[in-house]
């Protein structure tokens, strides 16, 4: 279905999706994404749910038709309900949530009332002692569960995982598998540089090719189809297994990349890569037009090295 946006930049990108973070605030520290000690905003700093509602509203109107609500952890937000609800109301094409799935289980029955189906889940460990070392936190079987019963609900799902040089990266084929058995599709995703990853980022990096080089060794990869604009490259195997890659470093989209992003505190922004951006926070929809083309010539055209503010502040 083709993209019904009127933001087009110099370099004829069609914007039309969204990233909202709703909050900065986590109740997980994965250490790739956070210190152990984080600084979150104060409440009085975000976004109430009407002021996102109404900037989401005007976008929309410039054609923005897929938001995909993020955080810190957007659970956690006391608006939670109230936003989604607000968003499911706007003309969008899709509408989708991407969590840590702390808290999920106690949202589901909600979801399914909503145009939210479209759920991403962040699980980068099969292994309850290995999740606890990645994300600092004992709560593996409470996320492995929210996957399946959000697919059991007949959710849109996709489980993302970071994968992590001499962390996580023996358990590939685990996922593949894990993809297979429960019909779930699995995107392998490079880790960034941002924040708290650039650290010992060429020590965890692992690029999508050897990945991919790795699955090929038991399985045959059959290449699917995607949107031109599509963050990943997707593949089923003969075993049944959906898998797809988010090659950020190693093979940058930046030239199709059709998405804006909006923090919680009302900035908004064209890459995530680049702190810069402009504040929508009590702006007249008059003046969004203007603002629109300023940011729009902010987005770059390839990819830019690394960002050190951490990921939880920009949104995931």
């Amino acid at each position: 279905m083709e993209s019904r946006s009127i933001l087009a930049d110099a370099h004829g990108r069609q914007i039309h999706k969204l990233r909202v973070q709703l909050t900065d605030a986590c109740n997980f520290r994965c250490f790739y994404c956070m210190p152990l000690t984080p600084r979150f905003l104060p409440s009085a700093a975000l976004l109430s749910s009407t002021e996102l509602l109404a900037i989401c509203s005007a976008l929309a109107g410039y054609g923005i038709d897929e938001i995909r609500v993020s955080g810190g952890e957007p659970t956690l937000s006391k608006d939670f309900e109230a936003i989604i609800e607000g968003l499911s109301g706007l003309p969008l094409r899709k509408l989708g949530l991407t969590t840590n799935g702390f808290l999920l289980e106690g949202k589901l029955d909600f979801l399914k009332q909503t145009r939210c189906q479209h759920i991403n889940l962040s699980l980068d460990s099969l292994q309850a002692q290995r999740f606890h070392e990645i994300t600092r936190t004992k709560n593996f079987k409470k996320v492995y569960k929210a996957v399946l019963q959000a697919k059991a609900k007949g959710f849109q799902v996709k489980v993302n995982v970071v994968v992590l040089r001499g962390i996580n990266d023996d358990e590939i084929m685990d996922f593949v598998r894990f993809s297979a058995d429960h019909d779930v599709e699995v995107r392998f995703l490079e880790l960034m540089k941002i924040g708290c990853s650039n650290q010992n980022h060429s020590l965890n990096f692992v690029p999508a090719r050897e990945i991919i080089k790795r699955i090929e060794e038991s399985e045959i990869l059959l290449p699917q189809s995607v949107n031109r604009d599509s963050t990943s490259f997707n593949f089923t195997t003969t075993s049944g297994a959906r898998v797809g890659f988010i090659a950020s470093e190693s093979q940058a989209f930046c030239s199709f990349c059709s998405r804006l992003r909006l923090t919680a505190t009302g900035q908004l922004r064209a890459c995530i890569m680049s702190e810069a951006g402009v504040n929508l926070r009590g702006v007249p929809r008059e003046e969004y037009q203007g603002i629109l083309k300023t940011v729009l010539k902010m987005k770059p055209l390839s990819r830019l090295d690394h960002i050190e503010q951490p990921m939880y502040q920009i949104g995931g």
